[in-house]
């Protein structure tokens, strides 16, 4: 244990959900964590929207600890549909989800240590949806590419990765039946699911991945749906 003593990570979002527990498996690794969240809280709060308070925490961050090893772009994007999203709502979603982990990455590059990595959550969502869900894919997908496009532009001093969770229950139930069962896994994922996986992708054990994307979707990408196959059966939506 303590594999990260000494190094120190950055969370945003870090507050609940999959941000909190990616916080506490660093800690627990003996890592120094800086969080920034919505909620108020033993942490920086504020809205990473808005770029002034990226920059105060960035300058917090790097006063405080000298430098970054790991940062963990986490916070999630609004989800609205077509029918509902204003443009303030679908620019909101972009602005959280995609112009903020970019411009925190840019922020904290002359603080980043040998050896540093970034890792942006996306979603399995970045490749397949639900009906009004477009402003949440879009931050989702952008992510997912501006992972590749990140990793190309700081070769040889950061790697860059992207986790795409499915089904990840942030409420610590437990689901069983039919929405556990068509897992290919056979249950619904969990926070430490992908908490796991941030940690390998920041280990010397991942030095030679950059620029992937890694779905931990209990299969659910890979299972192929047909109508009347398992009972299922497709009824259409409406177009909006």
């Amino acid at each position: 244990m303590n594999s990260f003593e000494g190094k120190v990570a950055v969370i945003t979002g870090g507050a609940h959900g999959i941000g909190r527990a990616v916080a506490d498996a660093f800690i627990r690794e003996g890592a120094s964590v800086h969080i920034i969240d919505l909620r108020p809280g033993d942490w920086f709060t504020g809205d990473i929207s808005d770029r002034e308070t990226l920059e105060r925490f960035a300058q917090e961050v790097i006063a405080k600890s000298g430098h970054v090893d790991f940062l963990i772009n986490n916070a999630l994007p609004l989800m609205k549909g077509i029918r509902d999203c204003s443009w303030e709502d679908f620019t909101y979603a972009l602005t959280v989800g995609v112009t903020a982990p970019f411009y925190l990455t840019k922020l904290l590059l002359p603080a980043f240590a040998p050896g540093a990595a970034v890792i942006n959550i996306s979603s399995s969502r970045d490749r397949m949806s639900q009906p009004q869900t477009e402003s949440y894919t879009a931050a989702k997908g952008g992510i997912a590419a501006l992972t590749h496009a990140l990793a190309v532009s700081l070769a040889g001093k950061v790697r860059v990765n992207s986790i795409s969770p499915g089904w990840i229950d942030t409420t610590d139930s437990d689901i069983t039946g039919p929405d556990a069962l068509q897992q290919p896994a056979g249950r619904v994922g969990k926070p430490e699911d992908i908490a796991e996986m941030a940690l390998f992708l920041c280990s010397d054990k991942a030095g030679f991945i950059t620029g992937e994307n890694i779905c931990i979707d209990g299969g659910m990408t890979k299972l192929m749906i047909y109508h009347g196959d398992h009972g299922w059966e497709y009824v259409p939506q409406g177009s909006c």
